[in-house]
């Protein structure tokens, strides 16, 4: 797969330029600068060639993030055909613009300089200034109106190489790290993938986006997704923004890693775990910063942590360090289980002897005389697993019996940490043409 890095300094209208040519708003736009901070990978594809585009965050800007984001752009350009340059040419190019040129100078990196806002040809005389950058002829485009952008992928396509037969890929494992600000969630991303892909502070709400990062372990592909930080109430729109996309994430997600702080815990952690499992997806209580915990008090802490957590207490549970990358394999291997078991389907015969037996186990609601009868199960979908069993009144099944039913599935199908789902279909002289539904909780 090809990688095009997108650069320039802020407010140029970078994550404009990247949402348009991915074909969806996948990174944040404001009207201010600073918003992008790491380096955010979105994969287009544009006359057969698939493309992994980098957005960046704003080069030379002169705050306390103009290092670390240097050299996350810089990791950006690591092993991309060409560098996709972006200027506001409607004012006189800045000191940032040309420190900017300089620097991928040095890098040696093909350049293909872009005139972004040049909403008109009658504006394409803004062009003039930008030829004495030295990288050659500027393309003038219009992010927001969708103007020169297919002249700037034939310009992009001059540096690619030919693609070679289309190679069947085996689908990753995308895993969202999701939690409260200042958790250590890109620090654990980082120890994860053994590398500095994403910029780690002790300020909250650093990570101000999604951030996807590819990745393989033990031959599997993984899409790692750093979250921005889920506060109980966002202070600005930019956090709310960041709130919504992190929400997204976990609707795109199949593994969900909610990331604690063993010294911070609290309702918000219920309701980010309760988000996570009510969308079906598997969820792994990741308590970072294990390291910081005497030895004389870590009994104390598991049996706080019990009792804290007791309402999720379905969900595994690991203790790891992103400092030591303690029980960072741990990690892995649990989110390779639970995916599997998400995505697993169990035979029709053996759920109806297992029902059988759930029958005999536990004695079945009773209305007035008239009894619950199950007659048969099999399963619909998988991830999550969906099971229909079919019965002679949907309306005699108890929230009880219910709950009774989702924790034999879990443990007698081996299916431990994955949301079910229960669909109730009536069959028989009470069938009414209804159906009832019942969502694991």
């Amino acid at each position: 797969m090809h990688k095009v890095a997108i650069v320039g300094r802020p407010n140029v209208g970078k994550s404009s330029l990247f949402n348009r040519l991915v074909g969806r708003r996948e990174a944040v736009v404001a009207d201010f600068p600073g918003v992008t901070r790491d380096a955010k990978e979105g994969v287009m594809l544009y006359q057969n060639h698939r493309i992994v585009l980098i957005d960046t965050g704003g080069l030379w800007s002169g705050d306390e993030w103009e290092e670390a984001i240097r050299q996350k752009a810089e990791w950006a350009m690591e092993g991309a055909q060409c560098v996709i340059f972006v200027l506001d040419p409607r004012d006189d190019l800045s000191a940032a613009d040309y420190e900017v040129a300089e620097w991928l100078r040095r890098l040696g990196k093909p350049v293909i300089v872009v005139a972004n806002k040049i909403d008109n040809p009658k504006h394409d005389a803004y062009l003039a200034e930008l030829w004495g950058l030295g990288f050659g002829e500027p393309l003038p485009v219009s992010a927001e109106h969708a103007r020169g952008l297919d002249d700037l992928m034939d310009r992009v396509l001059d540096y690619l190489p030919e693609d070679d037969a289309d190679v069947p890929e085996v689908a990753p494992i995308r895993i969202s790290l999701i939690g409260r600000p200042n958790v250590g969630k890109s620090s654990l991303l980082n120890a994860i993938t053994g590398s500095e892909r994403v910029i780690v502070s002790d300020v909250p709400g650093t990570t101000r986006d999604s951030v996807d990062v590819e990745w393989d372990y033990a031959g599997q592909r993984f899409v790692l997704v750093d979250t921005a930080g889920i506060r109980k109430r966002p202070d600005t729109s930019i956090e709310e923004y960041a709130m919504m996309r992190s929400e997204a994430a976990i609707t795109r997600s199949d593994v969900i890693l909610l990331v604690l702080n063993v010294t911070e815990l609290g309702d918000h952690e219920l309701k980010l775990a309760n988000l996570a499992y009510d969308s079906g997806k598997p969820v792994i209580v990741v308590v970072n910063k294990w390291d910081l915990v005497p030895d004389e008090d870590l009994k104390k802490a598991e049996k706080d942590l019990d009792q804290k957590l007791f309402h999720i207490a379905f969900a595994p549970r690991v203790y790891t360090s992103a400092i030591n990358e303690y029980g960072i394999h741990d990690l892995l291997a649990e989110a390779m289980k639970l995916y599997a078991k998400w995505q697993s389907r169990i035979p029709t015969s053996e759920l109806n002897r297992w029902l059988g037996v759930w029958q005999m186990r536990q004695r079945v609601p009773n209305f007035h005389g008239k009894q619950l009868k199950m007659y048969f199960m099999t399963q619909a979908e998988t991830a999550p697993p969906t099971f229909v069993i079919f019965a002679n009144r949907a309306d005699y099944v108890t929230r009880s019996y219910e709950n009774f039913l989702h924790n034999r599935i879990r443990e007698d199908l081996q299916l431990a940490g994955i949301p079910v789902k229960i669909v109730w279909k009536e069959k028989g002289p009470y069938k009414k043409g209804k159906k009832g539904e019942a969502d694991d909780e």
